[in-house]
């Protein structure tokens, strides 16, 4: 039982398609294949346009093996291979080499050589080939077709609440902690700077959330509040991600973090002081605190 695509974000659409996957594979004692690609095929064929990431590879592979996938298989996608054929992709690929006996694919799903590929032409293929093929209805979501292109436009405009949702899980951040300048411990608000590990992954919109944190080290979760910006009132030169962790002191530099975003409280501000900052950041943390609960 296979599938195709890019799988981003892994989203409520995606867990769909993978839960039919193994509903029919289930009955037949079927196994369950999902042949996506690395990097993503716009990133490829269209290197000037900035598409980031809603999962990195790293949590992509995690987040699918939370699903019971079976197999995965990571294609490297380059030039040469986007001028295979649709006919070529399905006959060379998915029958000779995975050996597919039914597809499962999502809705308005293209593929093969300038996206010529479509269900109608799966349909065709399927006789001549010895597959079935079933097509998923896109998710709806309070009356909205799911998708990594929605879920990308939401987290850009920092409605992370909105994300969540598409997603089914609160989007994540994952990086290193990292020396800062020290700001926040001058303020009270000690924060930990983090480092992403991939520069492809996408970034939410400036602003403070309420958020909670999880210590790769330890498994233990906390709730916190992040600031992504320029800090202005503080005269930041770059954009950088802060997570001020709530009843926390211990030292965790180099410590790997997962940032994970429940809501925007607001937008990143000037301050005419660094005491106005600090009485924004006490609103901020009760604030954050009621969110999380």
């Amino acid at each position: 039982m296979v599938t195709t695509g890019t799988f981003d974000g892994v989203h409520v659409g995606h867990r769909k398609i993978l839960n039919r996957l193994q509903e029919v594979a289930l009955p037949i004692d079927g196994e369950t294949v999902l042949f996506t690609f690395d990097p993503h095929p716009r990133q490829v064929l269209q290197p000037d346009f900035d598409l980031p990431m809603i999962t990195t590879l790293e949590e992509k592979i995690a987040l699918l093996r939370s699903t019971g996938l079976e197999h995965l298989i990571i294609f490297p996608f380059t030039r040469e291979f986007s001028r295979t054929s649709s006919l070529e992709f399905v006959r060379n690929i998915l029958v000779n080499t995975i050996g597919a006996k039914k597809l499962v694919i999502g809705y308005d799903h293209h593929f093969g050589r300038n996206r010529e590929g479509t269900f109608e032409h799966l349909k065709e293929f399927g006789p001549v080939y010895g597959f079935d093929v079933e097509e998923i209805p896109a998710q709806d979501v309070n009356d909205v077709k799911v998708s990594s292109t929605k879920i990308r436009n939401a987290l850009l405009a920092g409605e992370v609440h909105l994300a969540k949702e598409y997603l089914g899980a609160a989007f994540m951040l994952c990086g290193f902690v990292v020396k800062g300048n020290r700001v926040g411990h001058t303020l009270g608000f000690p924060t930990a700077n983090v480092g992403l590990t991939d520069n492809r992954k996408l970034i939410p919109a400036d602003g403070v959330y309420a958020v909670h944190v999880i210590m790769q080290s330890t498994g233990k979760t906390f709730k916190g509040m992040c600031n992504i910006g320029q800090r202005p009132t503080v005269l930041g030169t770059s954009r950088t991600i802060e997570v001020n962790i709530f009843d926390f002191k211990s030292d965790i530099y180099g410590e790997k973090v997962c940032i994970y975003f429940e809501k925007r409280v607001r937008n990143e501000e000037r301050f005419p002081t660094v005491m106005a900052l600090k009485a924004q950041l006490e609103k901020d943390e009760i604030t954050c605190r009621e969110i999380l609960g």
